[in-house]
């Protein structure tokens, strides 16, 4: 059923999706197979829901990433944080020309941060 777009101002909010799915379809299974099902779709990293449409009317799952996993988000911020710093070293030596004892030992931690993550980056690819 598609929602027709009136010429209605704009009050903010969610905006309407073009195929509004408001027709439920029960199906009663077994315990063991609502697990099997929902591990499935959880592999698939989509809703039961739309396991279940998308195998019942074409035989096939297409598989898609919705988000990246929880390690590449973890990584990435990290890797912006230590590009900050290393932003704010690069200003520092501009500015002033050397370090205090502090700050060199400030660098030394924050390049074995980044030689860390590097081999967490590399070992997550293997």
């Amino acid at each position: 059923m598609e929602q027709e777009n009136s010429n209605k101002p704009n009050r903010g909010g969610r905006p309407l999706k073009p195929i509004k799915r408001d027709k439920l379809l029960a199906v009663k299974c077994t315990g063991s197979e609502k697990g099997a099902i929902e591990q499935k779709a959880k592999a698939l990293q989509i809703t039961v829901s739309e396991y279940l449409r998308e195998i019942s009317l074409t035989g096939k799952i297409k598989a898609k990433n919705k988000a990246l996993p929880k390690e590449i988000l973890a990584l990435t911020g990290t890797l912006n944080h230590v590009a900050a710093n290393l932003n704010q070293i690069a200003k520092r030596l501009n500015m002033a020309g050397d370090f205090d004892p502090a700050e060199r030992s400030k660098l030394k931690l924050q390049v074995q941060e980044l030689k860390a993550l590097t081999t967490l980056i590399k070992d997550s690819f293997r």
